[in-house]
């Protein structure tokens, strides 16, 4: 089983075997997230892109921690260039880590793109993460024709709510994809851990 916390936005923690991955690590002026980010502990961090609500505290937790920022070529060599472990990787590109691989896929910053039927395609989904929040994201609208795409078991709706301009109902998203896909929609709140 892996523990799965969500600390609001797009900052996902996941915990299996005593390693700790954190998935864009925004914890600081974060309005729905709880957690102090100097008692974060993790060993590696992947973060998607470097706007500041997602690269957030990857810097200052890898230096106190020693955890390896994973991300593009990029912004590992910035990691790196502060002090920090990283491993850099490209659009397409697969590594194999201690607790499984990572895969960066290509993404529209977090829009909807037709080529999402092909990592659908090319992939059997247990859980995808889709933002809903529209404005600066894909929202429901398009998240549910991602999910068509995907075909994912289960989805789970994250960048949402944080601010007013990204305020979304989830019910009327979960009634939405469960009646126009065959995935099932968890909501998992701000702060909570669950198992998957």
């Amino acid at each position: 089983m892996i523990k799965l916390k969500y600390n609001g936005h797009a900052n996902i923690s996941l915990t299996k075997d005593n390693v700790t991955i954190l998935i864009d690590p925004f914890f600081t002026d974060n309005p729905v997230n709880k957690t102090n980010p100097n008692e974060v502990e993790c060993d590696y961090i992947l973060v998607s892109h470097a706007h500041f609500d997602h690269i957030g505290d990857a810097i200052e937790i890898s230096k106190r921690t020693g955890a390896t920022i994973i991300s593009t070529a990029e912004i590992a060599n910035m990691a790196e260039s502060k002090g920090c472990n990283s491993h850099g990787m490209n659009i397409g590109g697969k590594f194999n880590f201690e607790f499984g691989s990572v895969k960066v896929t290509q993404a529209i910053h977090s829009a909807l793109f037709g080529d999402m039927q092909l990592i659908g395609r090319m992939n059997n989904i247990d859980y995808a993460l889709l933002p809903i929040g529209d404005n600066f994201t894909m929202g429901p609208e398009e998240a549910i024709e991602a999910v068509k795409m995907l075909k994912p078991n289960v989805v789970i709706p994250i960048h949402y709510d944080t601010w007013p301009p990204i305020a979304q109902s989830l019910q009327d998203f979960k009634i939405e994809v469960e009646k126009n896909c065959d995935a099932k929609v968890l909501i998992v709140d701000f702060n909570e851990s669950i198992e998957i």
